[in-house]
């Protein structure tokens, strides 16, 4: 299948190089010229274990390609991978001007009815908003679909060829069906996909890793108590996370948690549940 990528980040570099290496024919988009060239040297711009291996043999292969225009990558895919950035503003919430003009160009500049697949991370009824401001303008249709990824930095890979599950938000049975059929080689009945709503898999997302931050809080917050009473922490830790409904992953007391997703996907979800009148003291 021929597939675009719009967003040659961690996330998109990673999507395009895995779907090449089943066969797929990709095409990489990003703006920045100079990391365009970095790529067509066959060099990566990130570290991550083992993608600059892939997106090598997958280019010599001439199954990955990578452009600087838009334009190109809209004809291009059948299905079109959507891998920009939605940073946070000073209030919490996501910013989606990015994610934004990409709908606007894909309106403008569509060759034909397209899957729009969003790998970026985006507040509950973003895929909604985005399909119906494509269609508005479009001269083709256009399903969108939420696809989000769970990838962990240093196993991304991995991950992505080996996943937990595979969540799929779709209104549309044959967009499903499509996105089904791209994930079935890395599934291969072994692990489940779930088909869901868009703003179900939007909030799946949110929801995974606030939970994930959460249990990292946690442990601290217990790791002080231990301390103020002379306790082994780790000792606790062994006696918990031995308890199979809890387990050990993120159960590792330290600093608090970081990076380029918890912080700001929690406050996104806490400006959302505000939004909707929830007050999320958890969070």
């Amino acid at each position: 299948m021929k597939l675009s990528v719009i967003g040659s980040g961690y996330v998109g570099l990673v999507t395009g190089a895995c779907l090449a290496d089943t066969g797929n024919h990709v095409l990489a988009c990003d703006r920045d010229p100079e990391k365009v060239a970095t790529l067509m040297r066959d060099e990566c711009p990130i570290f991550e274990p083992g993608l600059g291996e892939m997106l090598a043999r997958n280019r010599l292969a001439g199954r990955l390609q990578y452009t600087t225009d838009p334009i190109q990558a809209i004809h291009y895919g059948e299905v079109i991978f959507v891998a920009v950035g939605t940073p946070p503003r000073e209030d919490g919430s996501s910013d989606l001007t990015a994610i934004r003009a990409v709908a606007d160009e894909i309106a403008a500049n569509l060759n034909g009815p397209k899957i729009v697949v969003i790998k970026s991370t985006v507040p509950v009824g973003t895929g909604d908003e985005l399909e119906a401001r494509i269609n508005e303008k479009a001269k083709f249709h256009v399903d969108v679909v939420n696809n989000p990824e769970f990838l962990k930095e240093g196993t991304a890979v991995d991950d992505f060829l080996k996943p937990d599950r595979v969540v799929i938000g779709a209104s549309d049975t044959d967009a499903a069906d499509c996105l089904r059929e791209l994930h079935e080689p890395f599934v291969r009945n072994q692990r489940p996909i779930f088909v869901m709503p868009r703003s179900a898999a939007e909030m799946t997302k949110y929801a995974a890793n606030a939970y994930l931050a959460t249990r990292i809080s946690f442990i601290n917050q217990i790791a002080c108590v231990c301390d103020a009473l002379g306790i082994d922490v780790n000792d606790v830790r062994k006696g918990i996370g031995s308890d199979v409904r809890i387990g050990f992953q993120f159960l590792y007391p330290g600093a608090g948690y970081g990076g380029s997703c918890f912080p700001k996907d929690v406050q996104s979800l806490v400006h959302v549940a505000r939004r909707a009148g929830i007050d999320p003291d958890l969070l």
